[in-house]
């Protein structure tokens, strides 16, 4: 298209960096230089050698000066946002309230991402092993903690423990709130072995939660990553 030479030189993957620039975000050009890379290296061992030369890591970095976007960050929540969510669903709601609040204040306490509490919206990408289970928590009188399984973060790829301590957020405990649903979850799915589970015997959808944070939050700038935003 260009008339470039099909071997990779630093001019080559200097001028590729700045076209791509021009279409993508910059931040993002290092992955696709990372991924062609390891597919031209099969073919021109220099490859990486290439990538790694002054003049793509100087065109590079000038790129993500002159032509990147500010990074847009999701709003966090307070504890006063949590504590009128849980004015109207703690306690008094139905099933899938206290499900909701549940979840809420244990992803809030507990700094999680959303993606930690729910399945994916694609069937394709939901999987068992990354479901907590019911039959891993254990409860004392000042906590409550289960185990987020099969993390990558995870040295050996085990999981996490997740610990919920007990502590007055705006007039409601955590570990007060999590031991009711625990006590709702356990007369309806006894036999079931998620730990959250919605009133229709299923787990939670990130569409699920996110559909009821916007009946409290319909602000777009609150999302998911609201729960453990970064400042």
């Amino acid at each position: 298209l260009h008339n470039r030479p099909i071997e990779p030189t630093p001019d080559t993957l200097s001028f590729f960096v700045v076209w791509l620039s021009h279409h993508i975000e910059p931040r993002s050009v290092d992955s696709y230089l990372s991924g062609i890379v390891s597919k031209l290296e099969v073919y021109y061992p220099s490859a990486r050698t290439v990538r790694r030369s002054p003049l793509v890591a100087r065109t590079l970095k000038g790129c993500k000066r002159r032509f990147s976007q500010p990074i847009k960050r999701k709003l966090p929540l307070s504890r006063a946002d949590i504590g009128r969510v849980l004015a109207t669903t703690a306690f008094a709601g139905s099933y899938d309230d206290c499900l909701f609040s549940a979840m809420l204040v244990t992803g809030f306490e507990t700094l999680q991402w959303l993606g930690e509490l729910t399945w994916p919206d694609s069937k394709r990408l939901q999987s068992y092993r990354h479901v907590p289970m019911c039959h891993t928590v254990a409860v004392t009188p000042t906590s409550a903690s289960y185990i987020l399984p099969h993390q990558k973060n995870h040295a050996l790829a085990t999981g996490n423990q997740v610990l919920l301590q007990r502590r007055d957020l705006t007039g409601l405990d955590p570990l007060d709130l999590f031991m009711w649903f625990l006590a709702a979850r356990d007369t309806r799915f006894v036999h079931r072995p998620e730990l959250w589970i919605t009133g229709e015997g299923c787990v939670p959808t990130r569409r699920w939660f996110l559909m009821r944070l916007r009946a409290f939050f319909p602000d777009k700038a609150v999302s998911g990553h609201s729960l453990r935003a970064r400042g």
